[in-house]
């Protein structure tokens, strides 16, 4: 069964949460992810893929709309877990970071338990997004620094 069938068997708010958890611990550093783990008893799970490193090939379009192009490729890593429960969850990091790979995917397959998910969201997915919002506001306030506001002045034509 592909990903894609897998989120397609469940039901709409849950493939919603999921994409949003995913969105913040793509964005979260493996350190943060396990720090926030840490707190949390974990259930058994299995490894279905190990967590292992290859290579994507990066796309992009001339323009933003035009022809695509082969832009270059990029290290992904990526791991499945199954809990105890059944629930099965995939992890993919940008890098060859393999253990944020499988704490991504145990974080998806937690997010779908009934037992975890209120858990897992609490402890790990809204610190993380508060820390990235917090990362990005202060990101925005450098840029609005150094912010520098041109304008023209019109002469009369006589």
């Amino acid at each position: 069964m592909s990903v894609q069938d897998h989120m397609q068997q469940d039901d709409r708010g849950g493939v919603a949460r999921r994409r949003a958890a995913m969105a913040v611990l793509a964005h979260a550093a493996g350190a943060e992810i396990a720090a926030c783990l840490e707190g949390i008893a974990l259930p058994a799970y299995d490894n279905l893929r190990e967590p292992e490193s290859g290579l994507v090939m990066v796309r992009g379009r001339a323009g933003g709309d035009g022809a695509p192009f082969n832009l270059g490729e990029a290290t992904v890593s990526r791991a499945a877990v199954r809990l105890a429960t059944g629930e099965v969850g995939f992890g993919y990091a940008l890098g060859r970071n393999r253990d944020k790979a499988r704490m991504i995917a145990l974080c998806d397959a937690l997010v779908q338990s009934s037992a975890f998910s209120s858990v897992v969201e609490a402890r790990v997915i809204a610190p993380l997004r508060a820390a990235h919002l917090a990362g990005q506001q202060q990101k925005a306030a450098r840029t609005a620094a150094t912010k520098v506001d041109f304008y023209t002045m019109v002469r009369g034509e006589g």
